[in-house]
């Protein structure tokens, strides 16, 4: 019995003779389980935010490279499981992560006009780059090389936006629970891939 790549098999059949599941079935089940209650909440992460900016209609304290970099780093992760093979629960977070990264940036943009050039420059190069990267089309060493440096692109994407913030004495408020989920999605990816 087998349900959203979840075997439920061995835990009904454990409990139908009134018995606790192994740990050999128990683990894998909550793993999964965990990993698809992961994917669930990450579809909402960063709509507070996305929200709070379409209500300002400003992005004022953003930074513009902040949330490129982000995006980035959610290609490569997104990429990298792709490539691997990976079970939807173990990255399944990632995809809506970035989709929700893509419009923030998107609205960045917009409430950013006029773009400058170097702007524009980055945003061709990641159009044209991120398919290649996502359909694994790269070498495989370079593609390690990248999912490796995707800790430190996220890492180097909270600096300019600290940065805005200390400089412009404008907080504006970011979501704890976003940087929350990140960290646990993070984590959920290492740990899947690690087991995997």
């Amino acid at each position: 019995m087998e349900y959203l790549g979840i075997d439920l098999s061995c835990a009904v059949g454990s409990l139908r003779h009134g018995q606790l599941p192994e740990k050999d079935c128990l683990l894998p089940l909550i793993s999964k389980l965990l990993g698809y209650a992961i994917v669930a909440a990450s579809t909402t992460v960063k709509l507070p935010q996305i929200m709070k900016i379409l209500k300002h209609q400003s992005v004022r304290g953003l930074s513009m490279i902040s949330f490129e970099l982000e995006v980035i780093g959610y290609t490569i992760a997104l990429a990298y499981c792709l490539h691997k093979g990976l079970p939807f629960s173990a990255y399944g977070e990632l995809l809506f992560l970035l989709i929700q990264a893509l419009v923030l940036v998107a609205i960045i943009y917009y409430y950013s006009r006029p773009l400058h050039a170097i702007t524009w420059i980055r945003a061709l190069l990641y159009c044209a780059v991120a398919p290649t990267v996502l359909a694994g089309q790269i070498d495989p060493l370079l593609f390690e090389a990248l999912y490796a440096s995707q800790h430190a692109i996220f890492l180097f994407a909270r600096i300019p936006q600290i940065w805005q913030n200390f400089s412009s004495k404008w907080l504006l408020i970011s979501s704890l629970v976003m940087n929350k989920w990140f960290f646990h999605c993070i984590l959920h990816v290492d740990y899947l891939t690690l087991t995997t």
